[in-house]
């Protein structure tokens, strides 16, 4: 038998399971709070230029006997709208005309820009990174940057502490990202300037993909395979209730410092509980620590009521269970693997357009919430919401349709959405916040269904590396999707149009995609290049839809081992 056979025989799901991972995923509230939260720290309040350095808005308003916004009117101009102050632009000489004739012609006042700083309404946020630092009109591009920082942060993590918790451990990379984030975070709320704390989030992204890698790796390397659906399903659901936890915490508080702190400093309690948790023992088996994986399993077995198993589980019992694992890691295989097959190079190259564009698309909208008109506090827990029902829709999909076509379906119900919304008035709030609603929950619907339908297209030899392969283009299009916010200036609904135009290309590559529905899962890259016409894997022992013990143990383990990557 193999490995999860032996969590079988030491109490399978029981109590360690259940403490383990409720300890593991509580975090997650926190994880999708901080991918989120430029969208509170960084939000713009409504502004306009202050007035010239020797005028006062409350002497003025008193001396002509008119209310305030009167006076702006005098020394700023109206937007092209003609709806609110123009936010980049005054008046060189005020406009006292306008205090009795408001139908002047203003076509021939002269304007310049806001010499003098600005003015914030603190209605909706009494202080954010932009209201601080003055991010706004020809700044403005630097508050998508943070956003753009942050997930090179992310990135740079997934390689960097992806590597090391091969070397060193789940567990220790897990303890040290807690500990990273809990103090960087934190600091980063004491940030006296803008590139401080740029690099403050930068190195909080670091941590953040160091804690969902380790800590799904560490999760499910402890789940029996049965459970392992089921769990992983469950549990994605702190990540749902986290972001609508951010709105509340967000609203209550309404600065950003202590918006920081609030999302920073509970990680220093996860930090302190966390040395509870077992290193993996799937690892240390790999690893040659075949004494400390023993000590492990004796103590997952005392925990889950079953003493009789410290006796029974000896080195020599679970050398020869995990024999096949040992031989199975001795084989090395690189990314160049991914590429150098022709059904293998189809396969990657058609995921890294998928995944691409899905979190392009889905950060393109959920980090640009002022846009749609309402208050950007409901936007997020109606987006946070959306969620239950979205992932509940994909699964039903994804057991009835099958993969692609779910895939598809997905990526362009996505793409009609976000261009729909572009011919909405920005009037209609109520239309507007409903197909808002509806392509974000088709993008997380695409995400759900991404993380499956990729496990199950790479062979159990290449799927870590496979995970982390695709998974890299994610976060290239996190970041890019602040980035491209930055159009709007150029024409509105130029945004609207990139995202939507990368899902269309992406469903048109997801195509070409094999299904995977009840099929076996591939071992070997000879199991993919073999399929009949793209519709299942030949095993390993050359019967269709079957797989040897053998061949079931190490699909286990590397499974279990990629599954780590694919939480970002």
């Amino acid at each position: 038998m193999g490995f999860s056979e032996l969590l079988d025989e030491v109490g399978g799901f029981g109590r360690y399971q259940w403490i383990h991972v409720i300890l593991i995923s509580l975090p997650g509230l926190i994880m999708a709070a901080q991918n989120l939260m430029n969208n509170f720290v960084s939000g713009t309040p409504v502004h306009h230029c202050n007035l010239p350095a020797n005028q006062s808005l409350t002497n003025l308003s008193q001396l002509h006997q008119v209310d305030e916004e009167q006076i702006l009117k005098v020394f700023i101009p109206m937007d092209p709208s003609g709806t609110r102050l123009d936010r980049c632009q005054r008046y060189v000489q005020p406009q006292w005309q306008l205090l009795t004739n408001s139908s002047a012609n203003i076509s021939d006042m002269t304007t310049e820009g806001c010499l003098d700083g600005w003015m914030f309404n603190q209605s909706e946020f009494i202080s954010t990174t932009v209201s601080e630092w003055e991010l706004v009109c020809s700044l403005r591009p630097l508050k998508q940057m943070i956003q753009t920082i942050y997930m090179g942060g992310v990135l740079a993590g997934a390689m960097i502490f992806g590597g090391l918790s091969d070397r060193f451990g789940r567990r220790s990379v897990l303890i040290w990202s807690y500990l990273q984030l809990a103090v960087l975070g934190s600091c980063s709320a004491l940030s006296p300037s803008y590139s401080i704390y740029c690099t403050f989030r930068f190195l909080s992204g670091m941590a953040v993909s160091g804690i969902i890698i380790n800590g799904v790796s560490l999760k499910v390397e402890w789940i029996p395979t049965k459970a392992r659906t089921i769990v992983g399903t469950l549990t994605s659901f702190f990540f749902t209730f986290g972001q609508m936890i951010l709105a509340g915490i967000a609203y209550w508080l309404r600065d950003w410092r202590k918006l920081q702190i609030a999302f920073c400093a509970p990680l220093f309690l996860f930090f302190t509980y966390c040395w509870y948790f077992a290193e993996s023992a799937r690892w240390m088996v790999l690893n040659r620590r075949s004494e400390d994986a023993l000590k492990t399993l004796h103590r997952v077995a005392r925990i889950n009521g079953k003493p009789e198993m410290i006796d029974k589980l000896t080195l020599e019992v679970l050398h020869s269970n995990v024999k096949k694992e040992i031989e199975s890691s001795r084989t090395s295989y690189t990314a160049f693997d991914l590429l150098r097959t022709p059904k293998m190079r189809r396969i990657s190259i058609c995921l890294l357009a998928v995944w691409f564009s899905t979190s392009f698309a889905y950060y393109g909208m959920a980090m640009d919430l002022q846009k749609f008109g309402v208050s950007i506090y409901l936007m997020q827990i109606i987006f946070g919401a959306v969620d239950f029902p979205a992932k509940l829709w994909a699964l039903g999909t994804l057991a009835y349709l099958g993969r692609r076509v779910s895939q598809v379906m997905c990526l362009f119900l996505s793409a009609a959405i976000i261009f729909a919304n572009i011919f909405v008035p920005t009037e209609m709030q109520i239309l507007r916040t409903v197909l808002a609603c509806l392509g974000k929950g088709f993008t997380s619907a695409s995400f759900t269904t991404v993380y499956l339908y990729t496990g199950e297209l790479y062979p159990t030899v290449l799927r870590q590396t496979g995970m982390g392969f695709v998974s890299t283009m994610a976060r290239v299009g996190s970041m890019a999707a602040p980035a491209v916010l930055i159009l709007d200036e150029v024409f509105p609904a130029l945004p609207s149009l990139v995202y939507g135009g990368s899902a269309v290309l992406a469903g048109c590559f997801a195509f070409f995609l094999p299904e995977t529905l009840n099929m076996p899962l591939p071992d070997t890259i000879e199991d993919v290049e073999e399929s009949r016409n793209g519709r299942g894997w030949t095993s390993r022992d050359g019967k269709d839809g079957k797989m040897s013990k053998e061949s079931l143990a190490m699909k286990e383990l590397k499974e279990a081992e990629g599954t780590g990557l694919n939480a970002l």
